[in-house]
């Protein structure tokens, strides 16, 4: 069995979906937010995380769940310390302990964007709370013998928060204008291909970090491709600088990261944007005409 925390979340759904279609036993696990179609468990992941192991004895553990919202990590630093670093360090070791494998998706932003396309060897220097905390998971992952899967700006349909590459296809489909930062870098990732990116490390016996992630694109760039491939009128997309957004978190510059180690192990096209979003534009015709 597979317990796959996070199950609520746009990959984590995305992730039970494929592994149930292969004929995996998943057990999800969601806090807030009960999902559809997928066996899954209401689990507070601040009180006792290792009882979830210790109770349900998994061969396997993908631990996706964490607070991903950068400046709420900012503003609320032990709720997110207490999630992203205490619950990952207890799944771990209750994992280790029990014999599981032990897979963890973690983010660009444990690199602070000096210098874009990193790899896994580049030493990590978060800037901001919710890196840092992500980068603990990181260590307590790698003191098992774990799988560190580091991706960067996820997109696609699905469950969770709403995403930007979500976001410019609802608002771009209604003739909306929008804002999209020019001067920031980073590898904006399908979470369909993240799915088949786990299935793809599930057979293999492969332990340490590597890199999910699309291409080095700038905010504007991905909104462009997407106007291009779904036929949206590129004049609505407007160029905005970092400066002007606000944020209250600090954000790296060019957190790109480079997917060699991926693209050859997997056999996964992750630098074609054209390939993702074609399969991105199928699944949300799918989603309209089911309407």
């Amino acid at each position: 069995m597979i317990i796959l925390t996070g199950v609520s979340s746009s990959p984590g759904y995305k992730t039970a979906l494929k592994l149930r279609s292969l004929g995996y036993q998943i057990l999800g696990v969601y806090n807030t937010h009960a999902v559809e179609n997928i066996n899954a468990i209401k689990f507070d992941l601040t009180k006792d995380p290792s009882k979830l192991i210790y109770d349900y004895k998994p061969e396997t553990v993908i631990h996706m769940a964490a607070i991903g919202e950068v400046d709420k990590c900012e503003s609320d630093q032990a709720m997110c310390y207490l999630i992203n670093t205490i619950a990952t360090r207890e799944l771990a070791k209750a994992s280790y302990k029990i014999g599981s494998r032990f897979i963890y998706l973690s983010t660009d932003y444990v690199f602070d964007g000096s210098k874009g396309l990193y790899t896994e060897e580049d030493p990590p220097r978060p800037i901001n709370y919710y890196g840092l905390t992500k980068l603990l998971g990181e260590e307590a992952t790698l003191s098992i013998n774990g799988v560190i899967i580091r991706t960067a700006w996820i997109y696609g349909l699905g469950p969770g928060r709403v995403n930007f590459g979500r976001f410019v296809i609802d608002k771009l489909s209604r003739g909306e204008e929008i804002r999209a930062i020019v001067d920031q870098w980073s590898s904006p990732t399908l979470n369909t291909l993240i799915a088949e990116a786990v299935v793809g490390i599930l057979k293999r016996d492969f332990t340490g970090i590597i890199h999910v992630a699309g291409p080095r694109m700038s905010r504007y760039e991905f909104a462009l491709a997407i106007a291009d491939v779904f036929g949206f009128p590129k004049s609505l997309i407007k160029p905005v600088s970092i400066n002007e957004v606000g944020y209250k978190a600090p954000r790296p510059r060019d957190s790109s990261l480079n997917n060699s180690k991926a693209t050859q192990m997997l056999n996964i096209p992750l630098n074609d944007i054209k390939y993702a979003l074609e399969i991105l534009k199928r699944e949300w015709l799918g989603e309209k005409n089911a309407i």
